[in-house]
This record gives C-alpha cells, structure tokens and sequence, in this order.
C-alpha cells in the first residue's frame, strides 16, 4: 500500500485523535507549585498532564530522532533565549523585520527550519520580530480515567555534593572525604511519583493550518511516531 492510500498519514486532510498512556512508579507531569507531585484536579482527584508537557515529550522525541537535520530542528529548547533564533531567521532572510513582507520571510524560514514551530505554532513577536504562527496540532490536557495517589518516597543518595572552602587542589578534597563522617557523605532527597495511572487526552490537526505552516505528510507520520513511541 502507497502512502498515498493511508488517509492518516495524509497532512490534507482533518485528523482527530486520541491519545491513551499508563504510567506505573512514575510521575508524569510534577506540579512546581505543590513539591513536584503529579498533578491532580482537586475537583475530583483525577490525574493531570498538561498540553505543554505533552508537546514537549514530542520535541524531545524529534530531537532526539532528526534534530541534526535542518527541517527538524527545535525552536523551543531548554536554557535558550527564542529570541536568539528569531534573530537568527532575519539574519538568514533579510532585514531585522520593520516592514510585513521582512516579519513574513522571517516567519517563513521559522516553519520552514523548525519542526514544532509548523506543528504547533509559536509567537515569534517577541523583541526580534517574525509574527505568529498558527500551529496545526494541537492537543488538550490528559486526565487520568480514575483518581490518581500521589505519593513521594524518601530517596538515599550515597554521594555529596560539598564545596569545600579553600580548596587548592584534589588533594584537599580527598583529606575531606577521609576525615568525613559517614553520614556526611550521603543526602536524602524525596521522589514523587503514582502507583498507576491510566491517562487519555484528545487531539486534532487542521489541514488549512498545516497549509499555511508547511506540514506535510512526512511531519505528520512523525508527530504519529513520537506520540507511540515516547514514554511518559
């Protein structure tokens, strides 16, 4: 069969989804405001992963798998300035986007060179100026079918981390670590984590979007791939 005989992996055409993950001994989507415990409605004890988090397993999954190739880069990576990139666009495009048609080449090169910016949009207006992009996919939190139990465990690390002062040489820490006590040279620490959670969440992808972004086929099959493949 042709993949032009597969309708799901056919960008030209709507698609709605579903997307089933369990997880067991481990925590999904931690929330910051609450000690990094998995996320829950407090309504009605129903686990939480947000879209976010969701989208961002996919990029590190396409990062991982055709990040070094040019069509497959990520926009939004860990401990970067977006702006850096945007300035990048306007440096390879044109001018620094004072008119529309400089901010529309920039946004173009952004769709054309970075994989999450054509699937799920981005704004891009954000001092160095390539407009905004409307994603094609896009996705809804994930709730667990049943209430969730958040626990955290008690964790032993068997190593520190201790900045000895006034240390000139290894030397000093291996006379540290020697005259140490025992109980000095390990930490505790706590890990969130549920027994089980099984978690549904919804998604779709609008062809006119995808148009308009460059999402083609070949994108799609990977946004397929990612979802399936991905842990939590």
């Amino acid at each position: 069969m042709t993949d032009a005989a597969k309708p799901y992996l056919n960008a030209a055409h709507r698609h709605e989804f579903v997307l089933l993950f369990d997880v067991t001994n481990g925590n999904p989507n931690g929330d910051p405001d609450a000690g990094n415990l998995p996320r829950v409605d407090p309504e009605t004890g129903l686990g939480i992963v947000t879209d976010v988090a969701l989208k961002r397993k996919i990029r590190n999954y396409v990062d991982a798998l055709r990040g070094g190739e040019e069509r497959f880069k990520i926009f939004v990576q860990q401990g970067t300035n977006l702006n850096r990139r945007i300035f990048e666009a306007h440096q390879t495009s044109g001018p620094s986007g004072k008119t529309k048609s400089e901010v529309d080449a920039a946004r173009e090169w952004m769709c054309r060179n970075f994989y999450d910016v054509r699937t799920f949009g981005a704004v891009m207006s954000t001092g160095a100026n390539a407009g905004q992009v409307r994603g094609p996919v896009q996705l809804t939190f994930a709730r667990s079918v049943n209430p969730i139990l958040g626990l955290d465990a008690a964790i032993t690390r068997v190593a520190v981390t201790e900045d000895i002062k006034n240390a000139k040489s290894l030397q000093d820490y291996l006379d540290w670590e020697s005259k140490a006590d025992e109980d000095k040279l390990r930490t505790m620490g706590r890990k969130a984590y549920i027994p089980y959670g099984l978690y549904v969440a919804h998604g779709f992808c609008v062809p006119t979007f995808a148009a308009d972004t460059g999402f083609n086929d070949e994108d799609l099959e990977l946004l397929w791939k990612a979802q399936s493949t991905c842990g939590t």
